[in-house]
């Protein structure tokens, strides 16, 4: 069907650490639980209310897996963008057919955007913290003028 669109976006936390599994081909999967959360106030009674609504998400993409792997856990927030996928299979005990809606990141057209500041913050700090150590003394001065020189385009 032509001018059609299949995209989600989510803002929300992880339920759980993420689950990374080998699949029969050898790559790796990522499962994450987020939830999302509305809050209203109960016009009849004042009182405030709370619903969670929680999703599947599904990774594909192997440079996305390498960083849930290292830097995401429970409680984390992040920002999803990917594709609605349901999926069928049949139950071994019962024999009957069971869905399972899931947001799948994979190719070109998802992302993955962590949001926590405090985690970012010092990541981004330890990273930098170890690069200028490795940096030789004599080049931390370089004039950067002459690297222009060895672009290839």
């Amino acid at each position: 069907m032509a001018g059609s669109l299949n995209k989600v976006q989510i803002i929300g936390r992880l339920g759980a650490d993420p689950d990374i599994k080998q699949m029969v081909n050898g790559k790796n999967v990522a499962r994450l639980s987020v939830a999302t959360s509305q809050t209203w106030k109960d016009k009849s009674s004042g009182e405030r209310k709370e619903k969670t609504e929680w999703h599947r998400v599904v990774i594909f993409n192997e440079g996305l897996i390498n960083v849930v792997q290292q830097y995401l856990k429970k409680g984390a927030n992040v920002y999803i963008e990917g594709q609605l996928s349901t999926r069928k299979w049949k139950d071994e005990t019962s024999g009957q057919d069971k869905y399972s809606t899931e947001i799948v990141l994979q190719g070109y057209n998802s992302s993955l955007t962590m949001l926590d500041t405090r985690n970012s913050k010092s990541s981004e700090g330890n990273l930098v913290s170890e690069n200028k150590s490795s940096l030789p003394n004599n080049n931390v001065n370089q004039d950067t003028s002459d690297l222009d020189d060895e672009i290839p385009f």
